[in-house]
């Protein structure tokens, strides 16, 4: 079977780096395209030497039509508004889309099922690594089996440049046990609390932000029960995890009929 083409969109991001030197490493998979915004001080440089690689000759364009020329996938972590184009191209020219843009609204969400209903295999998760989406398998567990009588916290921690809140992470964590207790997140979400709040309303899920540093990422749901505590928690030391668990995606989405799934899918964890 010939190698699957990937175009890699904000390829000179520190992201963009990672997925190119994960393509460089992952059999089956070579690069075909790299994509920036159109202010980039990148553009024209070689995709390769941009993530520490030798050159490869292809160069980083902001010219989407030829980006994705002879493509069969694209890795996207860039901009909800981006990845909302990129799934209406994926659409138009059938391709494998992987998604770990963060920050999406419900519009966007629905964007990306319209593409997969046109011919777009969407591949879209909060978190790509095998670790988070095992951790989110173990809440939904756990809010299941533990009930209301938890009290649910997610707390999350960033670099100081990234820009939504909470992480895409903590609200795919906080929908895991939002699905544990049969309930909408959308209901029961506390997002910031301050000043005189009252009481902590029972069965809400409650989340808090920090932000400084370098940090990759690091998240924990605190599930605090009468006399005792449990805490599962999570903590990414390198941006490699993420781009490996995009490459094994993007293998798995290959084969895949068009539609929208997730990296529960690829993983195998919704049995």
């Amino acid at each position: 079977m010939p190698d699957m083409k990937i175009c890699v969109t904000g390829a000179a991001g520190r992201m963009g780096g990672a997925l190119i030197r994960a393509l460089a490493e992952t059999e089956g998979l070579v690069l075909c395209g790299a994509l920036e915004r159109p202010q980039s001080d990148r553009l024209g440089e070689d995709a390769g030497t941009v993530a520490g690689l030798p050159a490869t000759g292809i160069r980083i364009s902001d010219d989407v039509a030829n980006a994705l020329e002879g493509a069969d996938g694209i890795v996207d972590f860039s901009r909800p508004e981006a990845s909302r184009m990129l799934a209406e191209e994926a659409a138009r020219r059938s391709l494998v889309h992987v998604i770990g843009t963060t920050g999406c609204t419900g519009e966007d969400e629905a964007a990306f099922h319209e593409a997969a209903r046109n011919g777009a295999t969407i591949i879209k998760s909060g978190n790509m690594s095998l670790g988070v989406n095992l951790l989110a398998a173990l809440v939904r567990q756990a809010a299941t089996l533990l009930g209301d009588d938890f009290d649910i916290e997610v707390l999350e921690m960033h670099h100081n440049q990234k820009v939504d809140a909470p992480s895409g992470t903590a609200l795919l964590l906080g929908e895991a046990a939002a699905a544990g207790r049969g309930i909408d997140l959308a209901d029961k979400a506390v997002m910031a609390r301050e000043g005189i709040t009252g009481a902590r309303e029972k069965g809400s899920i409650g989340f808090a932000t920090l932000r400084g540093g370098s940090v990759v990422g690091e998240h924990s749901v605190i599930l605090a029960g009468p006399g005792e505590r449990i805490e599962l928690t999570h903590r990414a030391q390198d941006r490699s995890l993420f781009a490996n668990g995009a490459m094994r995606a993007l293998l798995w989405g290959r084969d895949r009929a068009p539609g929208y799934y997730s990296m529960a899918d690829v993983l195998d964890l919704n049995r």
